[in-house]
């Protein structure tokens, strides 16, 4: 893999190609686990080692898969991928795990995994598919923390509400204080709704903002062009 195929892996996962806010999949786990910070990095952080794993594995054997199995194929290993997963937060965090409940199981169904192992991973070396799996769970994590962020911050006055789970001791920070009454939609599902539609219409409006600058820009002179131009000042 050379520079230019990493930077454009890398891109298309966290911003063109962007799960959450270009090919809006998995909404489910988005919407729902986003109400604190931590939740929602700690699902989107489990996402990003099964898509990495998943998309490793079958590009390594994809050459041994029928074409006509595929599907099952890619469904079992990523189960057994989600089953270590959901047995690992069982062991290491289970108070975060008795938060994150069903959704970790789900990640078997989600279609960001599925979709990724069938459109690269079954097509690419397993180099480019695991980094392809880190930069679209990557993608996935900074959106989930971004609105796991927002909805605690107006809903609570806090953020990272539930660290202890993660790391004993540490606890949330009040941002505005202990006063703070609150905003109860920010956490209820109707605001999920609204606050993804608000990180959706910055992410077009970022979009429309940068075609209109490479637009605007000159284009580039032919190598041909500029050797014509030097060549009368050389010769005098």
């Amino acid at each position: 893999m050379n520079r230019r195929q990493f930077l454009d892996i890398s891109y298309n996962g966290l911003w063109k190609q962007n799960t959450g806010l270009a090919q809006l999949l998995g909404l489910c786990p988005i919407l729902a686990v986003s109400t604190s910070m931590v939740s929602a990095v700690s699902l989107g952080l489990a996402t990003i080692l099964v898509m990495a794993l998943a998309n490793l594995a079958v590009s390594a054997l994809r050459g041994f898969i029928p074409y006509e199995i595929r599907i099952p194929v890619f469904i079992l290993i990523i189960a057994a991928l989600t089953t270590v997963v959901d047995l690992s937060f069982n062991a290491f965090f289970h108070d975060l795990y008795l938060v994150l409940g069903i959704f970790i199981p789900l990640i078997v169904t989600n279609c960001i995994v599925l979709a990724r192992v069938e459109a690269y991973a079954a097509r690419n070396d397993p180099l480019s598919a695991t980094l392809d799996g880190v930069m679209m769970g990557l993608g996935l994590v900074w959106v989930l923390g971004l609105l796991g962020g927002i909805r605690e911050l107006l809903g609570a006055g806090t953020l990272f509400s539930g660290i202890d789970m993660i790391a004993p001791g540490l606890s949330a920070w009040k941002v505005f204080g202990d006063d703070y009454p609150g905003f109860l939609l920010a956490i209820l599902p109707p605001g999920a709704f609204l606050a993804l539609g608000c990180l959706i219409a910055a992410y077009n409006a970022i979009n429309t903002r940068l075609a209109g600058r490479a637009r605007r820009r000159p284009p580039a002179a032919p190598a041909g062009e500029d050797a014509a131009r030097a060549e009368p000042a050389t010769m005098n």
